[in-house]
């Protein structure tokens, strides 16, 4: 490939189904864990109004990737995404630039179909109630990445906006919009998808059994529920600070943190009785990145999509 291809949102969007990306992403955690990926810490470079974080990684067969997203919260409610960045592609035995795509819809994307992966290993196989805690992006992504992965009979959606939960029930003849408290109680999987600072359920609402799983950035997560083991993509999310580790997973005794390719690989049972409720903390990830992209771009040269620009 002598050009460098650029593919925007929507050509991200029409590349990237949910089957496909879950498994991508299960192969990548649990390459990352055996030791066949390099993924530094993210960085980030902090405006009066946001940041600009710097996600490099290499994922074996997926090449290297570098993800530069800026956040920044006074967007919301504008025009104008909370989320933006821009994920390049370079091949990983000689270093040459293969690609430029949108990385806010990858990362959208990506977020929610690593949760999935996690649910799927972790909760239990009879799993039919599913609760979604959050309107937003991630809310609307959760649903698109949990939809297929067991036979829900009830999907519950809870938001700060009950217009957002509304528009997001919406989207699927099984889903309708309620409190926090009532979609929580008796589900078997919680999906936690807001940018709270604060825990934004109580635990007591949290049956045995459950698995909850949970993405923002921020502390959605009570910490009551980190009291057993916690699942996470890399064992920084405990040991690092912010941006790189999670806030809830601060201090928390790294025994008790166990990656989820470590799952994958047949390293650790998950889940260890019927009554447990697991937990999944995600802070995002390079292997996650590098495997969506991969999967983006061999499917756009195979099926010639996108811009090809000289390099």
């Amino acid at each position: 490939m002598d050009d460098i291809v650029y593919l925007n949102e929507t050509e991200v969007r029409q590349l990237l189904h949910m089957p496909d990306l879950r498994a991508r992403l299960r192969d990548a955690f649990g390459a990352f864990s055996s030791g066949r990926a390099d993924v530094p810490p993210r960085i980030a470079a902090r405006s009066p109004k946001g940041v600009l974080a710097a996600m490099p990684g290499y994922l074996e067969g997926a090449g290297l990737v570098l993800k530069a997203v800026s956040v920044f919260d006074g967007n919301h409610g504008t025009d104008i995404p909370s989320h933006q960045g821009l994920i390049l592609v370079f091949d990983e035995l000689t270093g040459t630039p293969l690609a430029v795509m949108d990385g806010a819809s990858i990362t959208a994307l990506r977020t929610a179909a690593s949760a999935a992966v996690a649910a799927d290993l972790l909760a239990r196989p009879e799993s039919s109630v599913l609760a979604i805690v959050g309107g937003g992006v991630q809310g609307h992504s959760h649903l698109a990445a949990f939809v297929d992965l067991r036979p829900w009979t009830e999907i519950r959606i809870a938001s700060r906006s009950m217009g957002s939960a509304l528009a997001l029930a919406a989207r699927h003849p099984s889903a309708k919009a309620m409190s926090f408290e009532k979609a929580v109680r008796g589900a078997d999987v919680v999906c936690l998808t807001t940018d709270a600072d604060h825990p934004v359920i109580d635990p007591s609402w949290v049956k045995p059994g459950a698995h909850v799983g949970s993405v923002g950035n921020k502390a959605e997560l009570p910490v009551a529920l980190t009291h057993g083991t916690v699942f996470v993509e890399w064992m920084g999310a405990a040991t690092s600070p912010q941006p790189a580790g999670a806030t809830e997973l601060q201090g928390i005794d790294p025994a008790r943190v166990v990656e989820i390719g470590r799952v994958v690989n047949g390293d650790h049972s998950g889940r260890t009785a019927h009554d447990e409720v697991t937990v999944y903390k995600s802070t995002g990830h390079a292997v996650e990145d590098a495997a969506a992209a991969r999967l983006v771009l061999d499917l756009a040269v195979e099926k010639g999509i996108g811009l090809r620009l000289p390099r």
